[in-house]
């Protein structure tokens, strides 16, 4: 909750320009500086600045609830708690479908479907209500330039013909999906930083990375020496803002991943490069010692709520596992 802007957390307009000017946006930016950097910067008196400082930490500190007092404010929620697929089988396999204040993962070889799928969740998302739509808007990060807009006008149109009958309301949904093309590591960390005021802004009802692990492994080779730690910074920095922001805005956030080969006798220091195989490797050796799986290591692995893994089974079928990591 440290990346929540000071523009939401009770500081007069005024203040929160002033620091702004000195790039002082988080709740992180202003904790990281000390009583006589702020009273420099804020011109206030050392009570005052102690006093900002208590605002500012309680409204990022995590609050305490009871488990009881989570579960009446979700069954409380006028909402739904999930957003449908318009799958029934995979609903019902995700029990009613892609969940609201978590993240979801799809992953799978090339060509399965995965930005096909998130292009489906993009129109479902701008759908009303009654129709088991968000009615919101959708910030899609594109960072393998896969996105296609009239692809989204041809899945709106053969899956929804009634709905969309007439230009206006495909007009009215592509405009409500808002593309970012960023294609390296930096570029999408602070795409994700900054989507919350876009989110309250433009009214967004879900957010899709397409993909995570693109640009990752372009840039990170884990062979060489501290580039796994970076890495695994890096991911942990991306996945905790986006849990938060899926958990304050009670949104789903839904990830596309790739695939690597996983080598039973690998070394110990190779352990974090793949996630553990369980039963959702999609493929295993004829001597069990390799199996496909998620790529991104074994840290990443416990960041995402619900991963689906995307299998080709032939030219027009394919099939999706489901597994529930729970965090």
């Amino acid at each position: 909750m440290s990346s929540k802007k000071l523009r939401r957390v009770g500081l007069s307009p005024e203040l929160c320009d002033r620091l702004n000017r000195h790039q002082i946006v988080t709740c992180k930016d202003f904790l990281c500086l000390s009583p006589l950097e702020l009273m420099k910067i804020t011109g206030l008196s050392y009570r005052g600045v102690h006093e900002l400082l208590r605002v500012v930490s309680r409204a990022c500190a995590p609050q305490m609830q009871t488990a009881y007092e989570v579960k009446a404010q979700r069954s409380a929620a006028l909402s739904p708690a999930f957003l449908s697929t318009s799958l029934s089988a995979l609903d019902e396999a995700l029990r009613g479908g892609v969940a609201r204040g978590s993240i979801t993962e799809i992953t799978g070889p090339p060509g399965c479907g995965k930005t096909q799928f998130c292009i489906m969740m993009s129109v479902l998302a701008t759908l009303p209500t009654d129709m088991g739509g968000l009615e919101g808007a959708v910030v899609y990060i594109d960072t393998e330039s896969a996105f296609s807009a009239d692809r989204l006008i041809e899945i709106a149109e053969s899956r929804f013909p009634r709905y969309f009958n007439t230009e206006e309301k495909l007009l009215l949904t592509s405009s409500k999906v808002h593309l970012y093309r960023e294609l390296s590591c930096d570029e999408v960390l602070q795409r994700i930083e900054s989507l919350e005021e876009e989110i309250i802004s433009k009214g967004v009802k879900l957010v899709i990375i397409d993909s995570v692990a693109s640009v990752v492994r372009k840039e990170f080779d884990t062979q060489l020496q501290g580039n796994m730690r970076e890495r695994n910074k890096l991911l942990a920095r991306e996945a905790a803002t986006l849990k938060y922001l899926a958990e304050e805005f009670s949104i789903p956030v839904i990830l596309t991943n790739q695939i690597t080969t996983h080598l039973s006798g690998a070394l110990a220091s190779q352990a974090d490069l793949v996630s553990p195989a369980d039963d959702l490797s999609l493929s295993e050796g004829p001597s069990g010692s390799s199996c496909v799986t998620a790529a991104l290591g074994n840290t990443w692995s416990h960041s995402v709520t619900t991963r689906l893994i995307f299998q080709n089974l032939g030219s027009e079928r394919r099939q999706m596992p489901v597994g529930f990591h729970r965090v």
